[in-house]
């Protein structure tokens, strides 16, 4: 079991950057982690659906077989607890697991269907470089949860 991290856009805050990596990495101690970036759409001369279609595009191409989680303010909302038996549920049937996280725009519509699950990290829009740290917290924080380790208070 994989679990992939496949984002449009890379950080342009250097702070914003800096912290996804520090808790990316420490998410790698416990889960196969791979982060995947995707160009992001320019929008000039286009809908935001065909900037949304355009990443989605890219997006699948780069978690082909893996089971697709979309980020996605209206989905479901699972505490840390419910979240990290939720992954350990995936490492046991061993099945990849892609967490997708959309540009500017969101994600199209078309992907969000695509998706088995779809996963608010808020109850509100947050700028995807934000959601990219939030769930990269959350990934080390089911870490330390499914091993009982003292960072989840």
């Amino acid at each position: 079991m994989k679990l992939i991290v496949a984002a449009v856009g890379k950080p342009r805050n250097a702070a914003l950057a800096a912290a996804i990596e520090h808790y990316e990495s420490r998410a790698a101690r416990y889960w196969p982690l791979d982060v995947r970036e995707v160009r992001e759409e320019n929008a000039h001369g286009a809908s935001e659906d065909q900037v949304r279609e355009r990443e989605a595009d890219r997006l699948v191409s780069r978690i082909d077989g893996a089971n697709v989680i979309a980020c996605d303010e209206r989905g479901a909302r699972m505490t840390s607890q419910k979240f990290a038996t939720f992954l350990q549920d995936a490492r046991e049937r061993a099945r990849d697991v892609a967490f997708v996280i959309g540009g500017a725009f969101g994600l199209a519509e078309s992907l969000r269907d695509r998706a088995q699950t779809r996963l608010a990290l808020a109850p509100w829009t947050l700028p995807h470089e934000l959601a990219r740290l939030v769930l990269a917290e959350q990934l080390y924080r089911a870490g330390t949860i499914v091993r009982g380790e003292p960072y989840h208070k």
